[in-house]
């Protein structure tokens, strides 16, 4: 009988994760992204190897959400690829790592834009509920 998997992110793989838009994951991975580029160029191992696997982590929970299937899976997992592939050798085989620090970058921006116009939505509601009672 095999144990469940333990997560790093108890919380987010109980399910909040998958409540989460697409840009929010994103965000969230390039996030440890940073982190796990940086501790890699200081030389930090424990911390690098500490943020590779939290980034991981999220990157194979934005594979098994549901939501992302057909084309989506098959550029969430090139994505993990390519990560793959520049953190763990010392040659780059694929692209610079300023192109995916640009794209996390502008996705963190998307994502704090839904965040920012989602929370003007609610509380625009909840004016309009109040004044009607």
């Amino acid at each position: 009988m095999s144990q469940p998997k333990q997560y790093i992110h108890h919380e987010l793989a109980s399910g909040r994760w998958h409540a989460m838009t697409l840009a929010n994951q994103v965000a969230n991975v390039g996030s440890e992204y940073e982190r796990a580029l940086r501790w890699k160029g200081q030389g930090n191992a424990e911390y690098f190897e500490d943020a590779l696997a939290r980034m991981l982590e999220l990157l194979d929970l934005m594979i098994e959400d549901p939501r992302w299937s057909n084309r989506r899976l098959k550029k969430l997992r090139r994505l993990r690829e390519i990560i793959c592939g520049e953190l763990f050798s010392e040659v780059r085989q694929y692209s610079n790592s300023r192109d995916l620090r640009k794209y996390f970058f502008r996705v963190g921006i998307m994502a704090n834009e839904q965040r920012y116009a989602a929370r003007n939505y609610r509380s625009a509601i909840g004016n309009r509920q109040s004044e009607m009672n």
